[in-house]
């Protein structure tokens, strides 16, 4: 796959999913702006896109605040020169626990973040490729937003809030050259669960009908896949990444 000359826009870049997914586009040739709300996190992205010659820029936002989201896409826009590509990654999860002992200040922070802040992104984003005559977006949804999260009721209710966006999108500008697609990873070893230690780790392991964790870089290659015209005749679907977990 190859995205030479594409502009290419990820969101919660600074670290994990987000820090694998701008790095893969980069190094298969896009151009790529990082963005997170973690200055110190998506500056070390660009670093490591720069250090192997890829082209990238950092631009911090809060994708739950509107004019930080139009602040980014202007800025995205100038420097990239127009988004052809889109990742809306930026996510939170909460304490897990019982939905009727959920702070309600948790459940706003999650939808804040997780569905509006994806709703912001692809309204600018779409804006813009509505424009252009072309796009291709994918949402980071969770293997949660197809099945049940135990003890999670806010980040199920805001990633199955992604899988409907993703798919009303998908059909609203499917003849408009625009493709809008989401991946749902299931337990993926990124610096979250490793800080759990190796027993934690191994435990969950044991959970997943492959016998492992994903890695993020198993993530990033279904998102570029989405994203490739390899995939030119996808729209609408949510790619699980979970060894198998959605079906056991």
């Amino acid at each position: 796959m190859t995205f030479e000359n594409a502009g290419a826009l990820v969101t919660g870049a600074g670290s994990g999913l987000g820090r694998a997914i701008a790095c893969r586009l980069a190094k298969d040739g896009a151009k790529v702006v990082v963005s997170d709300i973690d200055e110190g996190g998506g500056a070390a992205t660009v670093d490591a896109i720069t250090a192997v010659g890829g082209n990238a820029s950092f631009i911090q936002a809060d994708v739950s605040d509107v004019e930080s989201v139009e602040s980014l896409i202007v800025g995205s826009v100038e420097y990239l020169g127009g988004i052809d590509l889109a990742v809306n990654n930026a996510g939170i999860a909460h304490t897990p626990g019982d939905l009727h002992e959920l702070p309600i200040a948790e459940w706003d922070a999650v939808m804040g973040v997780d569905l509006r802040g994806t709703f912001l992104c692809m309204r600018g984003e779409l804006a813009h490729m509505v424009g252009a005559g072309h796009g291709k977006i994918v949402n980071m949804a969770s293997n949660a937003g197809t099945k049940n999260a135990p003890g999670m009721p806010a980040y199920t209710a805001a990633k199955h809030g992604v899988v409907g966006l993703t798919k009303n999108a998908a059909l609203q500008y499917a003849r408009r050259n625009i493709q809008v697609n989401a991946v749902g990873p299931g337990t993926i070893l990124t610096e979250g669960i490793v800080a759990f230690g190796a027993d934690q780790q191994e435990e969950w392991a044991g959970l997943i009908p492959v016998g492992r964790m994903g890695t993020p870089e198993e993530v990033a290659a279904a998102v570029a896949y989405l994203l490739s015209d390899e995939a030119g005749f996808v729209t609408g679907h949510t790619l699980l990444i979970d060894g198998g977990l959605m079906w056991d």
